[in-house]
């Protein structure tokens, strides 16, 4: 079933290498998008919702605070990024013929994972280390936390987790692109 599944998807990328080079890109810009909106949103949020000053900060901010990100999220990120990929893998789906499309249903090529990763844990400790990392080389190391600024401790967490973006994503990038390149090759 391995090899079978291996045929199919190697088949699948030849073919139509375009679309999930397309579905790629549209992943990048809604990541960059996601994180322009949320410091968008963290540097015009109301004092009242939420407070400049981290010692000012209590679960009624918190909960508030969340709700309004994640509704300004949704409309500018992801009713745009739904939509797009609707059409787009929509009107890709029904110009393929019956028996690929049914090729790819059996396989299921698209179907939902089987195996899980609890791999949560390990990047947020990650993220944290970057954060700390940041915050001693800013000369902050010794100062109370209560005493910084939300723009700043947001800033810093987006930095952390934009290097380890860098750091794990070029090698998956260059690591993906030779296999796909090796395997093309090995096909032909």
């Amino acid at each position: 079933m391995a090899e079978y599944l291996s045929k199919v998807w190697k088949k699948f990328l030849e073919k139509h290498w375009q679309i999930l080079a397309l579905f790629v890109a549209i992943a990048i810009v809604a990541v960059a998008g996601a994180v322009y909106v949320f410091l968008w949103f963290v540097e015009q949020a109301p004092a009242d919702l939420a407070p400049p000053v981290l010692n000012g900060w209590a679960m009624g901010h918190i909960i508030p605070f969340i709700l309004h990100l994640i509704f300004w999220e949704f409309i500018f990120i992801g009713i745009p990024v739904l939509i797009v990929i609707a059409a787009i893998y929509g009107g890709w789906w029904k110009k393929l013929p019956d028996a690929e499309r049914k090729k790819y249903k059996d396989a299921h090529l698209f179907g939902k994972r089987t195996k899980r990763s609890d791999a949560g844990g390990f990047f947020s400790f990650l993220i944290f280390v970057f954060f700390a990392i940041k915050v001693w080389l800013d000369g902050y190391w010794g100062v109370a936390i209560a005493s910084w600024k939300l723009e700043y401790l947001v800033n810093n967490f987006v930095w952390a987790i934009i290097v380890i973006a860098i750091i794990i994503g070029i090698p998956i990038l260059i690591g993906g692109s030779l296999w796909l390149r090796y395997e093309m090759k090995k096909s032909t």
